[in-house]
Order: C-alpha cells, then structure tokens, then sequence
C-alpha cells in the first residue's frame, strides 16, 4: 500500500500542545479520516438501499412468486 501525505494547517497553540504532551498527530488524522471516509461510504449505502427498497416495493407478490419459480425450474 502505498502511502500520500496530508497536510493541514492547525492553530499555533494546538501544535504546542501537542508538542508539550508529545502527542503524534498522524495516527489521529489517519483514524479521524477513516472514520469519515466510513460514515460517508454508509451514507451511501443507506442511500441505495433506500431507493432499491422503493422499487421492491412496487413489484407484486404475484410476479415474486413467478420469478421465484421460474428461477426454481432453471436449476
């Protein structure tokens, strides 16, 4: 895997902080990142299911039942 670099600019202060706690920002923003990079892919899917869940719903039971045993009979 290989690896980009990101840059952010910080509050003077905030980095003196971090300084002072010898505390490591990367491994935050890494984790920060992928938790929104993770909520916006579920955003996303939540979004699909939602419209696929529309259109299940205007198929009749009548024509699920159908598809069901056509696709029964092709195995």
């Amino acid at each position: 895997m290989g690896y980009v670099t990101v840059s952010a600019k910080i509050p003077r202060k905030l980095k003196e902080l971090l300084d002072e706690y010898r505390i490591k920002p990367g491994p935050i923003i890494r984790r920060a990142l992928e938790e929104e990079v993770k909520k916006a892919m579920s955003r996303e899917i939540e979004e699909e299911a939602r419209q696929l869940s529309s259109r299940i719903a205007q198929i009749s039971d009548e024509e699920i039942a159908e598809l069901i045993r056509k696709d029964r009979e092709g195995r």
